[in-house]
């Protein structure tokens, strides 16, 4: 997430982009526009960077953005609505092409490192990193958002990674009785002394790529001698 400085649009000009935006002959329905949903998430995204989650105001973010308060409202409702549409479509970007290895039916050691390796550097990259501190931050007086962004993230990560180890299972490959827990227990390898490290602001800078590469072969390895046939 960047830092930005804020660019503040005239009450003038907001109005007259509005006002051209309506007189559009093709226009999109109200906040159908990607063009329009990016820019406003783009805003958010600097000012989330800059004042965290509890200090920032929707008044900030569409000082930002660019745009009018009536237009941030007809694409989300709150600060939270976008808060978590903003880690979805981040999330979408960073993890676009992680899973492949997941779909493989080739060798298991290979692809849990390579998926472990893709899985480690983006948990513990700034952009995610920052937006973990966020839900934590918030989770007890707003446990909805935090239970939203587990359930479209982490947990869809973990369905897939069981899925590969139910087919591995059932192939006679590996002997677990209880392949949720597995991937669990799988994840938690992959990070070993790096995500809480940076987590709690141990470790100030994303671990190098030979860490990450050591970490999770080291935990793959431990893996497969716990589960193997």
């Amino acid at each position: 997430m960047s830092s930005v400085k804020p660019s503040v649009m005239s009450s003038t000009a907001r109005a007259d982009e509005d006002f051209a935006e309506a007189e559009r002959p093709s226009r999109l329905a109200a906040g159908q526009d990607p063009v329009k949903r990016q820019q406003i998430l783009e805003g958010a995204n600097r000012v989330f960077s800059q004042m965290g989650f509890d200090a920032a105001s929707m008044n900030d973010i569409t000082r930002e953005a660019g745009v009018s308060k009536g237009t941030i409202y007809v694409y989300f409702d709150s600060k939270e609505e976008l808060f978590l549409e903003l880690c979805i479509h981040y999330r979408d970007i960073l993890f676009a092409d992680i899973y492949q290895a997941l779909e493989t039916e080739g060798d298991l050691r290979a692809a849990l490192i390579e998926f472990g390796i893709a899985l480690a550097t983006v948990l513990t990259s700034d952009v995610v990193v920052r937006a973990q501190r966020v839900v934590i931050g918030v989770a007890e007086r707003m446990p909805s958002m935090s239970r939203d962004f587990y359930e479209r993230g982490p947990k869809r990560g973990h369905a897939l990674m069981r899925a590969l180890l139910d087919r591995h299972v059932a192939a006679g490959r590996l002997d677990i009785e209880d392949t949720e827990l597995a991937s669990y227990q799988l994840a938690d390898l992959f990070l070993s002394g790096m995500f809480k490290k940076r987590l709690f602001g141990c470790l100030p800078q994303p671990p190098s790529k030979e860490l990450v590469r050591k970490t999770v072969t080291a935990g793959v390895d431990v893996f497969l001698k716990a589960y193997q046939r």
